[in-house]
């Protein structure tokens, strides 16, 4: 069986990906991944907020109080000498590629321009694989239309498209008033792929403290099924290839992913709950599935139940909704 395939021109000997997730902190995880499958990693991201934050300590730091007497300059380190969390970044993409040998896939998370287009180039001459753009943004402003919101992702995409050489791929969010069309926007502004879908955390009220807290709260199977249903209905109408990401937490669930037409399957609560071992779980089942239904290679399963290809096509549209809810029994 030939798990082997192809994503934004990495080769890959599986589709099978740990997402990003605190687990890819440590070397020692990423190795273990490696060696219990992954065909790539997708390292934690780094945010935007600290980026901006970094910046304005560098230049505190290094300015403030600077031109006060001669001495004072030699207070302070060069700018290019000063080490921070994105130097931290860029170092364990080194480590990561010198201790691996399946592509690292570095991780940017933001919602504006920024820095981006700057710390992006120096992520791809640290040596990362691809980069993955998770723009991640909660719209607070009223007045502000869809076709702002749509074309700032436009606008950053193609900021850091020009900066860099490597592949890019931008984690969408399903909250597109059409979720397909802005897609395909992305693909034709250059993104070498698609990774559905970016998870929101919503805040919670603690009615104790009186106050708004964060919970997270690790996917379920369910999840799967938003992914799903895009996956296949973007399959063979983009040419950016297609990661799917969500509530994938057994082999049959990536096999699912596979069939509507995902060119990868990533994972990371499955991983989280179970330990990273439990990846040769997944493979395992994933395999298994196919040698038995006489498949040769993924690329030979990959799509067969997409949009373009299932025998009733609007089962991803109106028709499954309404025979879901008239066929349903308590």
């Amino acid at each position: 069986m030939d798990l082997s395939t192809s994503y934004m021109g990495l080769k890959l000997h599986s589709p099978l990906i740990a997402s990003a997730s605190p687990l890819s902190e440590k070397l020692d995880n990423i190795k273990r991944m490696e060696d219990a499958g992954a065909g790539a990693v997708v390292l934690f991201s780094l945010f935007e907020e600290q980026l901006r934050l970094e910046q304005q300590a560098l230049h505190y730091y290094t300015a403030h109080g600077s031109q006060s007497f001669a001495e004072a300059l030699n207070h302070f380190p060069q700018a290019q000498q000063f080490h921070s969390d994105s130097h931290g970044y860029l170092d364990h993409i080194r480590r990561a590629k010198e201790s691996v040998h399946i592509p690292i896939i570095a991780s940017l998370n933001g919602s504006s321009l920024g820095g981006w287009t700057r710390f992006a180039r120096q992520i791809q001459e640290a040596g990362a694989d691809a980069l993955e753009l998770n723009i991640y943004n909660i719209p607070m402003d009223l007045d502000e239309s869809g076709e702002q919101i749509e074309q700032a992702v436009i606008s950053i995409l193609k900021a850091v498209r020009l900066s860099v050489t490597i592949p890019v791929s931008v984690k969408l969010t399903p909250f597109y008033s059409n979720m397909g069309h802005m897609a395909r926007r992305i693909d034709q502004a250059g993104a070498d792929g698609l990774t559905l879908f970016n998870r929101f955390y919503q805040p919670d009220v603690d009615l104790e403290t009186l106050e708004v807290v964060p919970r997270i709260t690790l996917s379920s199977p369910h999840d799967m099924r938003l992914p799903l249903r895009w996956v296949a209905i973007l399959n063979g109408r983009v040419r950016a290839d297609l990661a799917a990401s969500g509530g994938v937490h057994s082999g049959e669930d990536a096999l699912k992913m596979l069939l509507a037409g995902a060119t990868v399957i990533m994972l990371t609560s499955a991983l989280l709950k179970n330990g990273v071992e439990f990846l040769r779980t997944i493979e395992h089942e994933f395999r298994n599935w196919l040698e038995e239904h006489r498949y040769e290679s993924v690329e030979q399963a990959r799509g067969s139940l997409s949009w373009d290809n299932a025998d009733h096509s609007e089962s991803f549209e109106r028709g499954q909704y309404l025979r879901a809810l008239t066929t349903f029994n308590l």
